[in-house]
């Protein structure tokens, strides 16, 4: 068995994983950010010892641990990491120390896309890209049936191509980039404008109040027949296919994998990005990227770190 580690804003889940991907053990812990460095360090140990134990006779050959942020294996160092307190923190040798197991890190994003093209909805493919549409569009790239990382270990931020050159500043400091158009928060976002802009129309009714509105809410209205949420939804694939048709163009993967929350609409998203995307891609000859919905949800991160050093 391995232990796979998913560090997160809100939850620290780890899990014990079998060589087959099967997740036979999750627990989680808050994210502690007060505490420091240290403090998590020290939650996460724990929560490692958590599943070692729970492993009882099984034999744990090792850790991996996926983070929000770029972290470089080869060094065993978390560089940066979004909303967490790790700066060149050593976190392999740390964790190596307190446990006695090899450990290795990597991206979060870069952990999801493994575990669903080995175990999830990709299985069938060794060449894939996973976007994850939440607060940002997290991205993670398989060549063979391995993570790409890059010259140093950051590839695959599709979330920050730039899709509209003069486009909304972006917190990475450009302009345009594809998450400001097409993440969950952008949904969100334009449905707010919408509601505000056309208040007789059933975002309203669907949502309640300003505050329940998610990325969900113009999904629900559109469903219901609204216009005004019809067009929002398609506006919104009209720029997720826009990015999609990007990375098609250039790395023609087998498969596209989308996950996180505006995933969750499976046909009533897939079908018409698709029938964009089969309109638009550059070269329409023999086998054509699949787009995919990510099967493995929330313990992804966790499978998928658990074989980060394979």
């Amino acid at each position: 068995m391995k232990i796979g580690i998913d560090v997160g804003g809100t939850n620290i889940a780890g899990g014990l994983v079998r060589n087959d991907g099967t997740l036979v053990f999750k627990t989680s812990v808050p994210t502690v950010t007060k505490n420091g460095e240290d403090g998590l360090l020290r939650d996460i140990c724990a929560l490692c010892e958590t599943c070692r134990r729970e492993a009882g006779s099984h034999t744990v050959s090792g850790i991996g641990i996926g983070v929000p942020g770029h972290a470089d294996d080869t060094m065993g160092i978390v560089v940066r990491c979004a909303n967490i307190p790790f700066k060149n923190t050593a976190l392999s040798r740390y964790v190596t120390e307190k446990t006695g197991l090899s450990c290795h890190i990597g991206n979060d994003a870069d952990a999801a896309a493994l575990a669903e093209v080995r175990f999830g909805s990709a299985r069938e493919f060794e060449n894939a890209v996973m976007l994850t549409l939440g607060t940002g569009i997290g991205g993670g790239i398989i060549i063979n049936n391995r993570i790409f990382r890059g010259c140093n270990g950051t590839a695959g931020e599709l979330g920050h191509m730039t899709i509209y050159a003069d486009g909304e500043k972006c917190s990475c400091g450009r302009r345009g980039c594809f998450e400001l158009y097409a993440s969950a928060t952008a949904l969100k976002r334009e449905t707010l404008k919408a509601l505000d802009a056309h208040p007789e129309s059933k975002l309203r009714q669907v949502a309640k109040t300003r505050e329940r509105v998610n990325a969900k809410t113009a999904f629900d209205a559109a469903a219901a027949g609204d216009a005004v949420a019809i067009q929002l939804i398609r506006q919104y694939t009209e720029h997720l296919a826009c990015g999609i048709l990007n990375i098609i163009n250039i790395l023609c993967p087998d498969a596209i994998i989308l996950g996180g929350g505006v995933a969750r609409q499976g046909e009533s998203l897939l079908a018409p990005l698709r029938e964009i995307v089969r309109d638009k891609v550059y070269s329409t000859y023999g086998t054509q990227t699949k787009l995919l919905a990510a099967t493995l949800g929330n313990d992804a991160g966790i499978i998928g770190a658990a074989f980060f050093g394979e």
